[in-house]
């Protein structure tokens, strides 16, 4: 089966069409009864053999089937069949759906060349490029959009990315940061944390800290 879903179908199941999935969450007693469940929604695959991608919490569990990164990706019937068999298996438990606080969001970066800037935030990220975005390949971090500007923005960032890594990755990381585009803006707080920057200025601090034992 193939061909557009709209997502009111997805509603009449308990679940909502976000950015890049569908998803929904059901409230669990307990983190046993939770794994029970995703165990027994382990083995549930689409028609294209795609599986859910499946986050597990001591009060519930949140599953969501993936669309593809792009503006135009669709879900599909298959990914309904797939739904309705997950949603059929959360009743067969007793599990009530709890839509609160279900949400998606990225990260939108603004830029005049994007393909100067894209290729930093792959490497300081670890993503991966697909399309106009870069993934986090495991799909647990957010996804970076770029938009495009149509003028430079002459003031400093009001925000940037914190970026936590395991002390034995951080410099690696950088490395392939700087090899990218990227440059030091702020190195004062080494080894503890780097701030670097696009090659448009907007900024990352990467922190090996607190992974290390003098922290």
């Amino acid at each position: 089966m193939s061909g557009s879903v709209e997502p009111s179908r997805f509603h009449e199941l308990g679940w909502r069409v976000l950015a890049y999935a569908a998803a929904t969450h059901v409230r669990t007693g307990s983190l046993a009864e939770a794994a029970a469940f995703a165990e027994a929604i382990a083995g549930r695959v689409g028609a294209d053999g795609r599986s859910p991608d499946v986050d597990l919490r001591s009060g519930g569990v949140t599953v969501r089937i993936r669309r593809p990164i792009t503006e135009e990706g669709e879900l599909t019937e298959d990914d309904l069949a797939l739904a309705r068999e997950i949603s059929a298996t959360a009743s067969e438990f007793g599990f009530l759906v709890d839509l609160t606080g279900l949400q998606s969001f990225q990260v939108a970066i603004d830029a005049m060349v994007i393909p100067d800037v894209l290729p930093f935030w792959a490497a300081v990220l670890g993503y991966e490029h697909v399309g106009d975005v870069v993934v986090d390949p495991d799909r647990e971090g957010p996804v970076f959009w770029f938009q495009q500007m149509d003028a430079p923005r002459p003031q400093r960032n009001r925000i940037h990315i914190d970026l936590y890594l395991p002390e034995d990755q951080a410099r690696a990381r950088i490395d392939a940061a700087l090899a990218a585009g990227g440059r030091v803006v702020n190195d004062e707080h080494a080894p503890y944390w780097w701030t670097l920057a696009d090659p448009e200025g907007n900024e990352i601090d990467v922190a090996p800290w607190p992974d290390m034992d003098d922290a």
